[in-house]
Order: C-alpha cells, then structure tokens, then sequence
C-alpha cells in the first residue's frame, strides 16, 4: 500500500485496486455507502467528469483506539501479515498520545483541521511508514 494515501482522501478506484483481500466492485460500492449512510464516511459531490473521494468523517476518527485495540489483539491472536502487524506493534507501544496525534492528523487530512504537532516530532504516518519501510527492508535481506 502507498504510505501516502494510508491517511489520504480515497476515490473507489483506488480503493478497489489496493485492496489486499481482492474485493468485489459490487460489494465495495454497498459497503461504502453503509458507512456513508452511517455517518462514517462523507462523499463530496463531484462535478462533471470528476471523482468523488471519500473522506472520514469525525465519527470514523474516533474510533482509532478501538482499532488500535484490536490490531493488537489481531496481532496475539490471529494470522496477519508482517505488514499489518508491525503497524499495529508500534500503535499499541505508542499508546493514547500516538492515537491522539494520529486523531489529529486524520482530522487535518479529512476534516481541515490545523496540523498540530509543535514540538517538530514525526508524524504518526510517517512513524508508520519508517516502520513498514524498516521491517520490509529485513524481510528483503
């Protein structure tokens, strides 16, 4: 996956084509508007001849600890990919100040909020891309 739409506003094409479990267009287009209709997930109405992106809406962005959580009970108890598992390994040792970060982060990206982060630290997307780029560069060698 691109490190840098792993935050970004989405099209469908591109949610399509990245997928990792190969989804069907069909079942992505239904699943997509569930979580539009549920509040979690904003569409902006295109013009003529454009994409419509995805966005997450405030609600979506809340629930970044409750998946935190469960990334890392994925990681303990069910067969996941390296990939996912050292995202999830550095969310859990990050902990609420990470997810606050990364809430903030998202909130920039798809609400407009201001960017935070003062003390000049790494974002946590960039954080998660070194750690994906650091254990791909192991599995490689």
């Amino acid at each position: 996956m691109c490190q840098v739409t792993l935050i970004g506003l989405r099209h469908f094409r591109e949610l399509l084509t990245g997928s990792e479990e190969g989804i069907a267009s069909n079942i992505l287009a239904d699943r997509l508007q569930r979580l539009v209709e549920a509040g979690l997930l904003t569409q902006e109405r295109p013009g003529p001849g454009r994409r419509a992106p995805y966005s997450l809406a405030e609600a979506a962005i809340q629930l970044v600890p409750v998946l935190a959580e469960l990334g890392t009970w994925g990681v303990r108890h069910r067969p996941t990919t390296p990939d996912l598992a050292v995202r999830a390994e550095l969310l859990a040792e990050g902990g609420r100040p990470m997810w606050t970060r990364f809430m903030d982060e998202l909130r920039a990206v798809h609400l407009g909020s201001p960017t935070i982060d003062a003390e000049g630290r790494p974002t946590v997307t960039e954080e998660l891309a070194a750690a994906h780029r650091e254990h791909a560069g192991r599995s490689d060698g």
